[in-house]
């Protein structure tokens, strides 16, 4: 490609890049953690656009620069509308631009919805990894059956193969018997209980993934967690900041994760510090605190989800589409320079 030209990616398309890359994947994500952690990023913080009088709906841009082997520059503009659920389409829709480090020239325009759930899972994955460890585990509970617990279950099931049984709990029953029968196509061998209430899930695993449309929170009460159990709190705001403060909490970025009335965020409000959060999980990977610091206490991986994990799955999926010949370059896209175009009047 010339220096000109752009790469426009569909979402089918980087769907068909990833097939069964979860291992690569898991380790992009891993690594740009780590480069994180060693502050060789720029993150600023993400920009909500919200609507009057609209809670739930909102769009996001989550500029980055990330350094390192992949030292590339973008950004992610995510739109969430759980209301589209109920017309038959997807919540979430994204675009993801990349531009080069070197000259800020754009590379590539791509989907990134696609993206954006596996970077999620991913994240949830390694933390399972790093946090939990090398315990046996057989069973994963699911509260919220949207596409980033389906991906999380692919994730984690890449790393746990041992894994027999899901739990899930959904607002919606039917949508809890879609998600069942969509599960069993990851592996027709799995056993999927869809329970009553989240207690049921609680009470009868040790890692729990919160991945759901909630904006304020609705779990006040988790004694019924086995000690030393995980969970992922992937949508931030399902859980009271009591819980927050009772636990041992793990985070993406401290600064990041503290705003937008998260529930890390609320619990920094009614405290007046943040010394309830002990570490980062690139901390955690680059070996600079330990894993845990009590095993029996329950940790909470709360992930605000950040830009350079986009870029670098971005930015995989650019230069596989390269090697492979796939989307469509887009040729000539800028202008010749100034001095060499003809006025015409």
């Amino acid at each position: 490609m010339n220096y000109d030209d752009i790469l426009l990616l569909k979402g089918s398309e980087i769907i068909a890049l990833f097939k069964n890359r979860e291992q690569e994947i898991l380790q992009t994500v891993k690594s740009a953690y780590q480069i994180h952690a060693q502050g060789k990023s720029c993150l600023p913080h993400s920009s909500f656009l919200r609507f009057p009088n609209n809670e739930k709906d909102r769009i996001i841009a989550l500029p980055a620069y990330l350094g390192g082997k992949v030292n590339t520059v973008g950004i992610k503009w995510i739109a969430s509308f759980p209301d589209n659920l109920a017309l038959g389409m997807e919540r979430a829709s994204a675009v993801l631009i990349l531009n080069s480090a070197q000259t800020g020239h754009t590379q590539a325009i791509m989907e990134s919805s696609v993206i954006s759930a596996k970077r999620t899972a991913a994240s949830a994955a390694i933390a399972v990894q790093y946090i939990y460890g090398k315990q046996i585990l057989t069973r994963l509970g699911l509260i919220g059956t949207g596409l980033i617990n389906f991906e999380i279950i692919r994730f984690v099931l890449a790393t746990y193969p041992e894994i027999e049984t899901l739990l899930i709990y959904d607002l919606s029953r039917e949508r809890a018997e879609k998600f069942k029968h969509k599960c069993q196509q990851l592996s027709p061998a799995l056993e999927i209980v869809i329970v009553e209430q989240p207690n049921d899930v609680f009470q009868n695993t040790s890692v729990i993934s919160f991945a759901t449309t909630a904006t304020k929170p609705h779990i006040f009460d988790i004694s019924k967690c086995s000690p030393g159990s995980l969970i992922l709190h992937i949508s931030l705001r399902d859980l009271s900041p009591e819980i927050i403060l009772s636990a041992d909490n793990i985070v993406d970025d401290i600064d990041h994760v503290c705003r937008a009335q998260t529930s890390i965020h609320l619990a920094e409000q009614q405290t007046g510090n943040r010394d309830f959060i002990r570490c980062t999980i690139g901390d955690i990977i680059n070996s600079i605190v330990p894993v845990r610091e009590d095993n029996n206490k329950i940790a909470i991986f709360s992930p605000f989800g950040l830009g350079v994990l986009d870029l670098a799955l971005g930015q995989l999926a650019y230069k596989l589409a390269i090697k492979q010949n796939q989307g469509t370059t887009i040729e000539s896209f800028l202008p010749v320079s100034w001095l060499q175009r003809e006025e015409y009047y």
